[in-house]
């Protein structure tokens, strides 16, 4: 379908060289990603809404003194609220979950412009049908639920999309640190989201959902125009995915100088030089091919527990905070941002750390292991004070969103061109969706055991996420090891020794 749907020459034909498309690529994928975030962040903001605490507004205008929560928004504003937005959340997310897995294969057999541009416009759709229930005056739950369904599938054509382009266009080389910076689109789009969703929360809460629908549509349109899927449509040459010479290659480890998710074993000038033409195309991975690649099951449960403590934050952070701290939801939304602006500097921190060891899956292990008991810290201590929550949000933000974004990005176009793929690029997708569907299961667990968890106590949760953190931590053991035989063979060189 590529070769029959081909990129509109006419406008891209003015960009001078690769180096513009690869920065055309990060710019458009970046953009593309960071709306697909700012239209799942206004549902944390605004549930403060939905249920707000009626007595500060004054006395019933209705003369019915017997009920509390006159201001809420019905259906959420009987005493079970909490598990009602925990339902609410996981209807996007378990359908995100089981979408994602179907996604990822589609990705790999229909045009990533059409299919990126598709979703965008279908998830602004829905985004914005979720706030025309206050203009509409919509009061039943199954308008919302359904409608979070139908939005969770269309979003899963975002993240193996944007993924796939990249990995396109980019090597290994400093995949990590480019991967990393690229993946603050994740904390960029959550924090536009919160201002955005803030700016209206208190005044009309319609317009928290229907404005970032707007935008997300805007940027598929723009994407639709301009996104390039792969170097050889505009006659430019593919990155070298594999960079060490046959000799160096460890067929059990995988190790050499970057680690045991190096991909080496193939020879650069193989792939580097000649046009790809469309009767040598390979056929794309199937589901158990992607399995069998070495890595991708462990990456994928341990995503599923480091998942699972990023979005019971991105969905229920804000409404702690107004319980905790008693602020405002708009100062509550505010603040939250800066548990993205950690994440962030996590991001790219991770990237760093993992290009210079080359150990991916070390760095993700140390960054849980200190991230659960910061967790801890920042339950008991992190609202003693303005200056004692802000560092302690960018502190967590850091290490809870460093190992998920360095494996739902680096890990994940490692091993979607790992050498076992012999040069075969038609996998990118399809192993991205398995790692991110795997750890959307634990996205989708992770708001529902809140919502489940929070009426008997905020600890409680707390003491879920640091348990789900330790799990994480552990089920990257084995590849942790593999890492620490690959550093160990050239230190043994150096001293003299023999390894065998």
């Amino acid at each position: 379908l590529r070769q029959l749907i081909p990129v509109p020459q006419t406008l891209t034909s003015p960009l001078p060289s690769s180096h513009s498309y690869r920065g055309l690529t990060l710019v458009l994928t970046f953009l593309s990603y960071t709306s697909y975030h700012l239209s799942r962040k206004p549902i944390s903001i605004v549930k403060s809404q939905l249920h707000p605490n009626c007595s500060t507004l004054g006395p019933n205008p209705h003369n019915d003194s017997n009920n509390t929560n006159w201001c809420s928004w019905a259906p959420f504003d009987g005493d079970n609220y909490k598990e009602l937005f925990g339902v609410l959340d996981n209807a996007f997310l378990v359908a995100y979950a089981i979408g994602m897995f179907i996604s990822g294969i589609f990705g790999e057999r229909l045009p990533l412009r059409y299919y990126l541009s598709g979703g965008m416009v279908l998830s602004g759709l829905f985004t914005a049908l979720f706030g025309l229930g206050y203009f509409w005056n919509i009061h039943v739950l199954w308008y919302f639920i359904v409608v979070q369904v139908c939005n969770g599938l269309v979003q899963t054509t975002g993240w193996p999309a944007v993924v796939a382009c990249v990995g396109n266009w980019f090597g290994k080389g400093k995949r990590g640190l480019i991967m990393g910076i690229w993946n603050s689109h994740t904390s960029v789009g959550n924090i536009l989201g919160s201002l955005i969703a803030g700016a209206w929360v208190s005044s009309a809460w319609g317009l928290s959902f229907v404005v970032p629908g707007i935008i997300i549509i805007a940027v598929g349109i723009i994407c639709f125009f301009f996104l390039v899927e792969y170097p050889e449509d505009v006659d430019c040459s593919p990155p070298l995915h594999h960079v060490m010479t046959t000799s160096e290659k460890d067929p059990e480890a995988v190790t050499s100088n970057e680690g045991p998710l190096s991909l080496s074993g193939q020879s650069s000038v193989d792939h580097s030089n000649s046009p790809k033409e469309p009767a040598e195309e390979p056929e794309a991975i199937s589901f158990l091919g992607a399995l069998r690649i070495p890595g991708v099951v462990e990456f994928s449960l341990c995503l599923l527990f480091a998942k699972l403590v990023s979005y019971t934050f991105l969905y229920w952070l804000p409404l702690y905070i107004v319980n905790v701290a008693h602020f405002g939801a708009k100062e509550a939304g505010d603040l939250s941002t800066l548990f993205d602006v950690g994440g962030i500097l996590g991001g790219i921190f991770a990237g760093l750390i993992s290009d210079y060891t080359g150990g991916r899956a070390t760095t993700c292990c140390v960054m849980l292991v200190v991230a659960a008991p910061m967790l801890f810290l920042y339950n008991h201590v992190g609202q003693n004070g303005i200056g004692t929550s802000i560092a302690m949000l960018i502190i967590c933000g850091a290490l809870v969103n460093g190992p998920y974004a360095l494996i739902t990005t680096a890990v994940s176009a490692d091993l979607g061109t790992h050498e076992s793929l012999k040069g075969n690029a038609k996998a990118l997708s399809t192993v991205t969706a398995i790692i991110d569907g795997t750890g959307s299961v634990g996205a989708a667990l992770g708001p529902l055991l809140a919502g489940l968890i929070s009426p008997t106590g905020w600890n409680n949760v707390f003491y879920m996420l640091i348990a789900a953190d330790v799990l994480a931590c552990l089920l990257l053991a084995r590849v942790v090891v593999k890492e620490a035989r690959g550093w160990c063979g050239p230190m043994a060189r150096q001293r003299g020794y023999v390894v065998t």
